[in-house]
């Protein structure tokens, strides 16, 4: 199942729908407008400004849309380029190190892992595997955590990970990103639609990235709003590659592509599983089985009693994998996809990003 509501992920809906849902007209109208506020209050010159460039990553709509792997690019990138790069990402939930009274928790220190998923949170932990010298912190006050990368790790540009909605701490270039399949969904604000914030907000974003397609790819009304934007926006697209197969116990990477007429079963806790899903599919393998759950789901070794023993391999993302011990699935083969984000004229999208950031040429 998924933590996110059957309406807040349709795209279209039916005259059926709409008559069920008025009563969360009212409520979404006040999310709405406090979003607007929240967002207003801090451009009116209340945002604090740190002493290195910032750039954030994030997406308008609750659910994956590849923003974690767009900032390990961007953050491999700039570190390739020969920039001091850190990470900040709030973790979900804040992470319950930072909840219990620590302010900054670091994960990585770009040699060393040195936290875990149960308390850094699963993907501040997939980033500090994805991004090899670069640090990544943690903390729900960015304005603190990125004075910290300055202080601690001689930070020279600081990447925020689901950035976009953090309105406190001024950024120098805002990416948002959008899923070519899922677009802006139903184009409503929570709790009637999938919008974090309104589409008006959209037009704060620096960068646009179109992941698993091209903007052509997106509904005619998706397309009319990114064309309204201004025209020094700029766009680019990317697609999720998977990169390997790996067991859950470790070992030598498989190309993914031995999944292929493989029936196979799905472990996920994500908003929408169903990527996982289309991904395996296109690797060759036929999905048989899923064991699915909430987005960030906490696992515990219930969750995996009785897998069926008659799927002869079962994947899960790495998201999932920092969260399962190998125990509690053992006698299964269960099997970790790795991803990566392919970029379409990367170097291009890099210069032009160092550009905006002002950062000196290397």
């Amino acid at each position: 199942m998924s933590l996110l509501p059957p309406w807040v992920q349709q795209r279209e809906e039916s005259l059926l729908w709409r008559c069920l849902l008025l009563p969360l007209a009212p409520p979404a109208w006040i999310y709405g407008a406090g979003a607007r506020l929240h967002r207003a209050w801090y451009r009116a010159g209340r945002k604090r400004v740190l002493p290195i460039p910032v750039v954030s990553v994030g997406n308008l709509v609750v659910g994956g849309t590849g923003k974690t792997p767009t900032a390990a690019w961007l953050a491999n990138s700039l570190r390739d380029r020969g920039y001091a790069v850190v990470i900040a990402s709030r973790g979900y939930a804040g992470g319950s190190a930072t909840r219990a009274g620590d302010p900054i928790v670091p994960v990585s220190d770009g040699s060393f892992v040195l936290s875990r998923a149960e308390l850094a949170g699963d993907e501040p932990m997939i980033l500090s595997g994805m991004v090899p010298g670069v640090p990544v912190l943690i903390g729900a006050d960015r304005v603190a955590v990125g004075l910290r990368a300055c202080s601690a790790f001689g930070a020279e540009v600081l990447v925020l990970d689901d950035g976009f909605h953090h309105h406190p701490l001024h950024r120098d270039v805002d990416i948002v990103m959008i899923d070519a399949e899922f677009g802006f969904g139903n184009r409503k604000v929570l709790p009637r639609g999938p919008l974090r914030e309104p589409l008006s907000a959209l037009r704060f974003a620096d960068v646009i990235g179109v992941v698993d397609g091209e903007p052509s790819a997106l509904p005619p009304a998706d397309r009319e709003t990114l064309q309204s934007l201004d025209a020094e926006t700029q766009y680019f697209t990317a697609y999720k590659k998977p990169r390997g197969l790996r067991s859950l116990e470790g070992g030598v990477a498989e190309p993914p592509e031995s999944l292929a007429g493989t029936e196979v079963g799905l472990i996920a806790g994500l908003a929408r599983p169903d990527s996982l899903r289309r991904t395996l599919e296109r690797l060759g393998a036929r999905v048989v089985a899923e064991r699915t759950f909430g987005d960030h789901h906490r696992y515990r070794s219930s969750d995996l009693r009785e897998l069926p023993t008659d799927v002869s391999v079962w994947v899960t993302t790495e998201k999932d994998a920092v969260k399962i011990t190998p125990s509690w699935v053992a006698g299964i083969d269960v099997r970790v996809l790795s991803i990566e984000l392919e970029v379409a004229d990367s170097e291009k999208l890099l210069d032009g990003l160092i550009d905006r950031l002002g950062l000196a040429a290397r």
